[in-house]
């Protein structure tokens, strides 16, 4: 009755443990989650007024074109001419969809065809597998370690190219390294894709707003780059508007046209109301998302002290987005005298299930030696989850 696809698909790792947090505070459990890749900060005030005026206004009721209204393509067009360096020529070159994740599934049914390869880096975003491997093309893995900041180098990525690898995928900052490519590292890249005929690039710059490191580059800005990259962004992070569900991709006007036809086909235009928002946030006051940084990287400094405390737990300092991904490996074989834990996820459901605290095991990142934590959470809340933590793990043997 169920599809094979369907069958050997794996479930979000993310929203299965932030679903089993909710069940124990359903059953009074004081759990503090650090599963979910969601800002903690409400939607600043301006882009909720502009969502408000555009209900008064009552034109925005009806469909809206399929790649998204005009007026918000233009604007995210000219957003990446400007501060990104990205040759978008028009609106053509952008398609707005239900979040940065539809863009990139319409993306992947739009250029694979079966056995096509596609090259995630990793550490990688947990749906970026799935999304390769639904329309029938093959993910092949490489992957950075914690001592060069889980980055991949430009010459493993010339390794792991063949006759068949259509594109290579990636995130910077990355979820759920926190990692940052530096922008020679992203043009060492950009010279061994600009060897290879027809190789594509698929750049997700969703944390672009949450860098601590200096200016945001994007791979989409060298020289001969604009007509091999999709570029994939969106508004969930930087302006705190996960539940709007707005993203959009960048990219030559031929791809974009075979991804509206695959978005025609599946959910048509994004919300509405939700592109009048997101056409607020790009044209309004970019402060509040600058306090949202300066507040993640208070945090930042304090959880990489509070972790580094932690005897056996490997730590990197993250460079971007809101996340640490510490190496967890020496944990593996220890006991407490009633539970073993062999693996990361073993440790997650021992955390969860001791200490009342939620994170996200590293296998369904492409690194099962790590576990993720999210710093989108109160000071108080990182002081006392982190507490909890160190204490069951001290209990280990």
């Amino acid at each position: 009755m169920i599809s094979d696809l369907v069958l050997n698909m794996e479930e979000s790792a993310t929203l299965a443990m932030a679903a089993k947090a909710r069940e124990l505070r359903e059953q009074g459990q004081d759990v503090i989650s650090l599963s979910l890749g969601e800002p903690d900060f409400k939607t600043p005030d301006h882009i909720r007024q502009g969502a408000k005026r555009a209900i008064d206004e009552g034109k925005y009721f009806a469909y809206p074109p399929v790649a998204g209204y005009k007026d918000l393509r233009q604007a995210i067009a000219q957003k990446l001419r400007e501060e990104n360096g990205i040759s978008a020529a028009t609106e053509n070159n952008i398609i707005v969809s239900n979040g940065a994740k539809q863009s990139i599934a319409n993306l992947m049914f739009a250029i694979l065809n079966p056995g096509d390869e596609v090259i995630i880096f990793a550490p990688y975003w947990v749906s970026y597998y799935t999304l390769v491997y639904m329309p029938g093309g093959k993910p092949v893995i490489v992957k950075g370690d914690i001592n060069a900041d889980y980055k991949v180098s430009a010459r493993q990525v010339e390794e792991a190219i063949t006759p068949r690898t259509k594109a290579i995928l990636f995130s910077s900052p990355c979820n759920p390294t926190g990692s940052v490519f530096t922008e020679e590292e992203l043009k060492a890249i950009a010279d061994v894709v600009l060897a290879h005929d027809d190789l594509l690039v698929i750049s997700d710059e969703i944390y672009e707003h949450i860098n601590y490191g200096g200016k945001h580059v994007s791979i989409a800005s060298f020289p001969g780059m604009f007509d091999r990259t999709i570029t994939i962004n969106g508004f969930a992070k930087g302006f705190a508007m996960t539940g709007w569900r707005v993203g959009y991709l960048c990219g030559p006007e031929k791809i974009v046209k075979a991804c509206t036809k695959v978005q025609g086909q599946i959910t048509s235009a994004n919300a509405s109301i939700s592109q009048r928002a997101a056409l607020t946030a790009l044209t309004g006051s970019l402060e509040p998302t600058l306090q949202m940084k300066k507040e993640y990287e208070k945090r930042r400094k304090l959880v990489h002290e509070l972790l580094s405390g932690i005897p056996g737990m490997k730590v990197n300092m993250p460079q971007g987005a809101f996340y640490f991904f510490p190496d967890v490996s020496e944990f593996f074989g220890k006991s407490d005298g009633e539970t073993t834990i062999e693996t990361a996820s073993d440790l997650c459901m021992y955390v969860l299930d001791k200490a009342h605290v939620s994170i996200v095991e590293g296998g369904a990142f492409g690194a099962p030696e790590c576990v993720r934590l999210s710093y989108a959470a109160s000071e108080e809340e990182l002081i006392e989850a982190i507490r909890r933590l160190k204490g069951v793990l001290s209990r280990l043997n």
